[in-house]
């Protein structure tokens, strides 16, 4: 069995090196729309020591704005720069790597305007490139659309990998879930993931917030996203138990977290 950090400890005094918290949202500050206890002490607590938070989600059905609105009806009024998804890190990607290209995305309303606005031009037809978004308004005609694409060898880019994305009822299939379909018809996987764990997202926002890779830690409850995506890519990641991993998982996983605290409240004393 491997070691793991002590729970609730901060041995090393890791924490107080940290400048910038990128905080995952449901099972990490909320489940569904009620705050995780103390979660907002914590948030209270950052901004005394100086520090920021982010909020960083791999949902790309939403842009920044769904999540203020909803932040606000909770109580929490923040303003669009505290939020970071994979379709914005996603649209970082595309101007970086394909600038001026062509793009067929597979995604809802929300998702391919918030791509228009950024600039990328985006065809039905005729696209120089793929991507794959959380479609909440998939259609069968967009599935055949997007297998024939893909099938054609164009560059395949994915904005998150999640199989499931958490509902207050339940699960519901997400994008991983799509890829797993278009693979069967198309024979591919996607050629690149941006979303967490990637190290893609973790750099955007660091860029976005004027942070280095030592002053930022990913604080989640998912072990193979939120802490990989910290631990694989030279951040501090994070573990908290109050939503989807136990510390059970956390044994078995290949990934090791750097912390681990049973919620974001019992950090504040480390701060």
């Amino acid at each position: 069995m491997k070691q793991l950090p002590e729970v609730n400890q901060d041995i090393r005094s890791r924490l107080k090196d940290i400048t910038c918290f990128a905080l995952d949202m449901d099972g990490t500050v909320y489940l569904g729309t009620k705050w995780i206890e103390g979660a907002v002490d914590f948030l209270k607590a950052v901004e005394k020591a100086g520090k920021q938070y982010i909020f960083l989600t791999n949902n790309s059905s939403k842009g920044p704005e769904n999540y203020v609105e909803k932040l606000a009806t909770m109580g929490l009024i923040v303003t669009k720069d505290r939020i970071v998804t994979s379709g914005q890190a996603t649209i970082s990607y595309l101007k970086k790597h394909y600038p001026g290209k062509r793009v067929y995305l597979l995604g809802n309303d929300l998702l391919q305007r918030e791509f228009q606005e950024e600039g990328i031009l985006l065809a039905e037809n005729d696209p120089e490139v793929v991507v794959t978004g959380f479609d909440t308004s998939l259609t069968y005609e967009k599935l055949c659309r997007v297998c024939d694409h893909v099938r054609a060898g164009l560059p395949y880019i994915a904005t998150h990998p999640d199989y499931n994305c958490p509902t207050e009822d339940g699960f519901i299939p997400d994008i991983g879930s799509f890829h797993e379909l278009i693979h069967a018809s198309a024979f591919r996987y996607p050629d690149h993931v941006v979303g967490k764990p990637s190290g893609d997202i973790m750099d955007y926002l660091a860029g976005r917030a004027g942070t280095s890779r030592a002053e930022t830690a990913m604080v989640g409850d998912r072990l193979y996203t939120d802490v990989a995506a910290g631990v694989n890519n030279g951040y501090t990641g994070i573990l908290v138990l109050s939503g989807e991993a136990t510390l059970a998982d956390a044994e078995e996983a290949e990934v090791t977290p750097d912390l681990i605290f049973t919620s974001v409240k019992e950090m504040i004393p480390f701060l």
